[in-house]
């Protein structure tokens, strides 16, 4: 993509709305634009990040066995009432009526509706375990929307339902879920650490927050070094096997948020392994057992035909709060540092010298080299002076950076940048080439 064609309205001035990190940055490279309290429009660039992140989130339910639908964003209120639930979620809830006088809702979570889809069509243990999940915009009206899209009222949620025979079984869905999400978010270059946390307005007795370190983070977490430096399961993992031990293994150490800290215990620690730190919730997983199917009617037969309300769980991942998570979490004072899993582009190719025909004949021959071997490409044919171009390609945080210009030229080189290490090599044209493709497409 040439970025004379491409629209990425880069401010050079920090809106003052902006009070954390992320949201500044988002802003300056030119990703979302506020529409009004924490309701976003994504622009190119930010939804280019949006997508890679969704995709993430895609592949990983799908291997775990979970399969996508897609529910409306507009929910009927009678779903809610029919769980109880209606009047318990508080003011977050936009509330609506329709020109026929029918309550309904903007959906902040989906449990009712899909407990209404299971019942609609599964009769049978034989059909079980089911795990559904969608990707879809939610909304919560809160009181004080702040930090950008980190806790916007609009955003891009996945949100996934379980449901199980029995609790053994509900279990079983609840650690594949857990594991999922260890994967999903090492994918995107962060580790995250999964903490007992309270159920809220969800319900149910079993619950973990993953929760990334950040100094900018929502609230105080606690936990054990050693967490820090687990292995994460690799590709080769079977979903339809016990995954138990690998749980255990993550939640037998020490981690909890505030609300769930217990001092004693952390003090028990050796004082080298205790950390205490901020952090940010990236994804939060339940399990509720027959909260919603037993008022709602979700039941199956069992193996001696008697009919019994499924065990439930719900998994969410905040897909558009990940966006701002990974800024908080990869960043330095020139601008965003992405992980090449979520960069719109893996190259930010500079021309220094626009209008000069051998810098431009050049800039022409790495581009096309370039896309040809699958490395894609934001080239920077602009008109500007050079401190310019540098300041805008570290803003957007591109991984690697290449830089044409007649003195590199007039040697048959280039330069070569490592946009997280800030490492610079001076090349020729074919080793750069070959230098990027192998880091890129390797």
């Amino acid at each position: 993509m040439r970025l004379s064609r491409y629209f990425l309205p880069i401010l050079k001035e920090t809106p003052k709305e902006a009070e954390i990190v992320s949201h500044r940055l988002m802003l300056r490279a030119g990703m979302i634009r506020q529409q009004s309290a924490g309701i976003y429009s994504w622009l190119p660039f930010g939804k280019a990040v949006l997508e890679k992140v969704e995709q993430i989130v895609r592949e990983e339910q799908n291997r775990a066995g979970a399969q996508e639908v897609l529910m409306p964003t507009i929910q009927s209120a009678d779903l809610w009432m029919e769980s109880g639930r209606y009047d318990d979620y508080g003011q977050e809830m936009l509330r609506i009526t329709d020109r026929h006088e029918r309550q309904m809702l903007y959906g902040p979570t989906n449990e009712e509706m899909i407990t209404d889809i299971f019942r609609s069509y599964v009769r049978s243990y034989r059909e079980l375990p089911l795990n559904l999940y969608h990707i879809q915009w939610k909304f919560r009206d809160e009181v004080r929307p702040r930090f950008g899209v980190m806790r916007g009222r609009e955003f891009l949620m996945k949100d996934a339902y379980s449901f199980d025979i029995d609790q053994e079984s509900a279990r079983h869905a609840y650690n594949r879920m857990f594991v999922a999400y260890l994967r999903t978010f090492r994918r995107m270059g962060l580790t995250a650490i999964p903490m007992r946390a309270e159920t809220g307005p969800i319900g149910g007795d079993l619950s973990h927050e993953f929760i990334i370190l950040a100094s900018t983070g929502e609230s105080a977490v606690y936990c054990d070094k050693d967490l820090l430096d687990l292995p994460i399961p690799g590709e080769d993992t079977d979903f339809l096997s016990d995954l138990s031990p690998i749980v255990t293994e993550w939640t037998s150490k020490y981690a909890a948020t505030d609300d769930m800290h217990d001092a004693a215990a952390f003090e028990k620690l050796p004082e080298d392994r205790q950390v205490a730190a901020r952090g940010i919730e990236i994804g939060h997983i339940f399990y509720f057992g027959t909260k919603y199917s037993e008022p709602m009617g979700a039941k199956v037969a069992g193996p001696d035909g008697v009919e019994r309300p499924v065990h439930m769980g719900s998994y969410g991942v905040g897909v558009s709060r990940l966006v701002g998570a990974v800024i908080e979490a990869s960043h330095d004072d020139a601008g965003i540092i992405w992980p090449q899993s979520l960069s719109p582009f893996d190259v930010g190719l500079i021309n220094l010298k626009p209008g000069d025909h051998q810098t431009d004949m050049a800039c022409e021959a790495l581009y096309q080299r370039l896309e040809t071997a699958g490395v894609s490409v934001l080239y920077d044919d602009l008109d500007q002076r050079a401190g310019a171009k540098f300041a805008a390609m570290d803003l957007i945080g591109l991984p690697w950076q290449m830089i044409v210009g007649p003195r590199g030229l007039a040697n048959d080189e280039v330069e070569v940048k490592h946009r997280a290490t800030g490492e610079r090599q001076t090349l020729t044209l074919d080793a750069a080439v070959n230098r990027l493709v192998e880091a890129c497409c390797g």
